[in-house]
């Protein structure tokens, strides 16, 4: 893409970076980050306002465009509701900002007038003097009555009216959707008001507003909110100092990606102990990016020689807890993330178990991708003895662990989930608090058995391919060029081109997940025959000695 010159106050639109497609809620200003906000590594960033959201992130420059020069591209690519939403909000914007530069053109033509009225009074005057006096004072008093009557109608508008019932009048928005902060649509365009830059937009400060994360909460991460008990409405709203949360007009949600550069910028770290038991793939990401951040941590692992030497021998300075019931007595909130059900009930119900060490008031957050009947078992286990509960299962592969980038599904105790905040921006780049325990395994299950199944048929389709005579890297980039095209997809068709299975997410776990949501469809009698199918494919595949690989190693299952 093209070097695009911009500067402080322009207006612009958001690059997809995999795709040459504008993502709906990337409608941008350049703005001022905050004094605290570290600026990303690496390749230059702006930092940004999202219109619409009233959200900030860090956005690379190649993915920025001007807004007006693309304006047109956009509206045709994107129908959706909220980027119309953030298109008025932009034009709304403009609007004001045009209004005020004729205030100020018309105020300075005034001041010029008056000079130029009392100049000529103060000259010896000829009978052409006199006539050009009168008709210059004629005009004076013309265009000054009209810019009192002008000024005095808004006024009286101003006076008479909420700024948020002018701003409705003077936008019509669909029913539902959120006010914005007028104060956000008065600042000066550097890209349309030309030279406003040398004036207030130079000093501008961005400041939190209810509307906004405080700067406390990390910018780049978002929390979201799906409470099935609750009626759904449409709000951007700031529930706790550290903690935004979402609830979704239709009850689902739509994640607005921030800049990979930007993630964790800034996180205030709870001053709460935090204990975290297994140090698998994706225990490991999850210990070291919460030491980043500045959290105090005690960790424990079964297996010695697999964990906490990593962290507790090196320089990561983590605590070494002997047992899990010690890590739970010791510490105020205590994650744990183990491989399955019976590993999680023996964590929490062994010897020396998790609830051996629960008293009222420790906090127990399980991780793990476990069935409903596991989780709320475990659960209501924790709670007889006074302690607190929220289950947390994480989305991603070792990499999004070790990147501080997983999405985390949460259910269970919400003060928990609040208390967790800072926690969960350190380890992830999204959560979302979905109601009632069971909630997030089933959520967690579901996302799995698509996941898993898709890359069955991805391994099906390079066999397929081979073996009719096809170039499998040509399909590769068939697919990475079409709609298919994803990070995930081209990851995993590079480890099957390459023969290289180093385990990023392992195939006895995906199989795993692949059986529980089938079982979770008999529970309610739901078919799911695609699920099905692949999990024979990987059942195979484990016959064939491919546990320990990684889930791409489904493909060898269909060339022997």
């Amino acid at each position: 893409m093209a070097a695009v010159s911009l500067r402080l106050g322009d207006l612009v639109c958001g690059l997809l970076c995999c795709q040459p497609t504008f993502f709906p809620l990337f409608t941008l200003q350049i703005v001022n980050p905050p004094k605290d906000l570290k600026k990303p590594r690496g390749k230059k960033c702006f930092f940004v306002k999202f219109f619409g959201t009233e959200d900030h992130a860090w956005i690379k420059v190649e993915q920025l465009k001007p807004y007006h020069a693309h304006k047109e591209e956009m509206i045709k690519i994107n129908k959706g509701k909220r980027f119309q939403q953030a298109v008025d909000a932009v034009e709304e914007f403009l609007r004001r900002a045009k209004g005020k530069d004729q205030t100020s053109s018309h105020n300075s033509a005034d001041d010029k007038n008056r000079r130029n009225s009392s100049e000529e009074r103060s000259r010896p005057n000829s009978g052409d003097e006199k006539r050009k006096l009168s008709l210059s004072e004629g005009k004076v008093k013309k265009n000054m009555g009209e810019g009192k009557k002008r000024v005095s109608s808004g006024s009286s508008e101003r006076g008479s009216k909420s700024p948020l019932k002018r701003a409705q009048e003077q936008s019509p928005r669909k029913r539902g959707r959120p006010p914005k902060d007028e104060k956000d649509l008065t600042i000066p365009e550097s890209s349309t008001v030309k030279g406003m830059m040398a004036g207030p937009m130079a000093t501008f400060k961005w400041q939190p507003t209810a509307s906004e994360p405080v700067k406390d909460a990390d910018p780049h991460f978002h929390h979201f909110l799906l409470s099935q008990t609750e009626k759904p409405a449409v709000c951007y709203q700031a529930i706790t100092k550290k903690l935004k949360i979402c609830e979704e007009e239709t009850g689902s949600t739509s994640i607005q990606a921030a800049d990979s550069t930007a993630v964790n910028g800034s996180i205030t770290p709870t001053d709460k102990k935090i204990g975290f038991l297994g140090l698998g793939l994706m225990g490991s990401g999850i210990v070291s990016n919460l030491l980043k951040m500045g959290h105090t941590v005690t960790v424990w692992n079964r297996t010695a020689e697999k964990g906490w030497c990593l962290f507790v021998q090196g320089s990561e300075g983590a605590r070494l807890g002997r047992t899990p019931a010690e890590v739970v007595s010791t510490c105020d909130i205590t994650f744990a993330c183990v491989s399955d059900p019976k590993a999680a009930k023996d964590l929490v119900l062994g010897p020396s178990g998790v609830l051996q060490g629960i008293r009222p008031g420790k906090c127990y957050v399980d991780m793990s991708t476990v069935d409903a009947d596991t989780v709320t078992e475990l659960a209501q286990v924790i709670v007889s003895r006074g302690g607190r509960f929220l289950e947390a299962p994480v989305s991603g592969n070792q990499q999004l662990s070790n990147d501080g980038m997983l999405v985390i599904l949460a259910a269970g105790d919400r003060g928990l989930y609040e208390d967790c905040s800072s926690c969960f921006q350190a380890m992830g780049k999204t959560s979302f608090f979905l109601g009632e325990v069971g909630n997030a395994a089933k959520m967690m299950l579901i996302v799995n058995m698509v996941q898993g199944s898709f890359m069955a048929t991805i391994a099906e389709g390079l066999t397929l391919a081979q073996v009719t005579g096809q170039s499998q890297q040509t399909l590769l980039d068939i697919l990475n060029q079409g709609q298919l095209a994803s990070i995930f997809l081209d990851q995993k068709c590079q480890n099957i081109l390459q023969g290289n299975f180093k385990p990023d997410f392992y195939l006895k776990y995906i199989q795993k997940d692949l059986r529980l949501a089938i079982a979770l469809g008999d529970a309610v009698n739901h078919p799911t025959p695609m699920a099905a199918a692949a999990n024979e494919v990987y059942k195979r595949a484990k016959a064939l000695d491919q546990s320990d690989n990684d889930m791409s190693a489904v493909y060898r299952a269909y060339i022997h």
